[in-house]
């Protein structure tokens, strides 16, 4: 709604629609309202053109104006694209309502994990709350209305002794094969807690084998980090093909051989990532928390207690 005020011997015009706040100042009273009807006119027709944009539209614009600035960029893309043809991309957005997302919600729970729908819920949440802050499409963000899936318990598996003896033996010796380098790669991710990404990133480089320390650029969170490596590690540098990558592969690549070699080796229930697990759990009988947290690169030293699964009876010796 305009406001028409006295400023010294001018009149000030303001308004404010959908998010929107303008102001100025003109020498008659008479100007100041002509401008401020004008303006809400303008701005009431941008609202209702907008209003009938399909959500699809939307969420297209933000997969290339917004995710490109961000490192999960081809994920997001991949989802965008994906709802843009389904129904809920064909959805107005003056139409747009917390049941359409409830609806959509519940649909994907059907078919996939809720850790993957909490996920997917964040970022049609960043797509709605981009649409209402910066682009004035929306008053509100009806996914605040819509609850998000419970976040399942943390895996605590660790790996044993013997389901790691069974890898390396199906996996073999030959490191100049992907199969050999992919449990490799899980063995040094046992002794630095370092994630697939960065392990797969590593360059030769990035490393000061003299002072044991691997230096990772960007990481998960976009910091960057340098990791203490054990004797072990150092080691298992050494005995890698002489190339640039060090573990040369892909993600694909590597995910393919690791479900293999898993699979053949006879062993239920493994992840890659259940290594940071194991690391975390094995180091932390070495560094006080800080420490941890640093090589792990933790920012709230409360997330390591999502990976740090040491059973009760090994507690129970530290106690004599």
């Amino acid at each position: 709604m305009a406001s028409i005020t006295k400023h010294g011997k001018k009149w000030r015009a303001q308004i404010a629609r959908s998010g929107t706040r303008k102001s100025k100042v003109f020498p008659a009273k008479q100007e100041a309202k002509d401008w401020a009807a004008n303006e809400e006119s303008r701005l009431k027709d941008e609202r209702s053109t907008s209003c009938r944009l399909p959500f699809g539209d939307v969420m297209r614009r933000y997969g290339l104006e917004v995710s490109p600035t961000k490192r999960g960029h081809l994920w997001e893309v991949a989802r965008i694209e994906k709802w843009r043809v389904d129904p809920l991309g064909k959805i107005r957005m003056c139409d747009l309502s917390a049941d359409d997302l409830a609806d959509w919600r519940d649909k994907r729970l059907r078919q996939v994990a809720p850790g993957t729908v909490r996920r997917e819920r964040n970022l049609m949440s960043a797509i709605l709350t981009q649409a209402r802050r910066e682009w004035r499409y929306i008053d509100a963000n009806p996914m605040a209305d819509v609850s998000a899936p419970k976040e399942p318990p943390p895996r605590d598996r660790l790996v044993s002794d013997d389901e790691l003896e069974k890898l390396v033996f199906v996996a073999g010796g030959d490191l100049s094969t992907k199969r050999a380098r992919a449990i490799h790669a899980f063995r040094f991710a046992l002794e630095t807690g370092m994630r697939a990404g960065e392990i797969l990133s590593l360059h030769a480089d990035a490393l000061d084998l003299d002072q044991r320390v691997a230096y990772l650029s960007r990481t998960k969170n976009g910091d960057s980090r340098d990791v203490p490596l054990s004797t072990e590690a150092v080691l298992l540098i050494g005995a890698l093909p002489n190339q640039e990558r060090l573990f040369d592969m892909s993600s694909a690549d590597l995910d393919a051989a690791w479900r293999r070699i898993r699979d053949r080796a006879g062993i239920d229930g493994l992840t890659f990532h259940d290594s940071r697990h194991s690391a975390v759990t094995k180091l932390s009988r070495k560094l006080d928390v800080l420490a941890l947290a640093r090589m792990i690169g933790h920012r709230d030293i409360k997330q390591l207690m999502v990976y740090y699964n040491a059973p009760a009876n090994e507690l129970a010796k530290l106690l004599d």
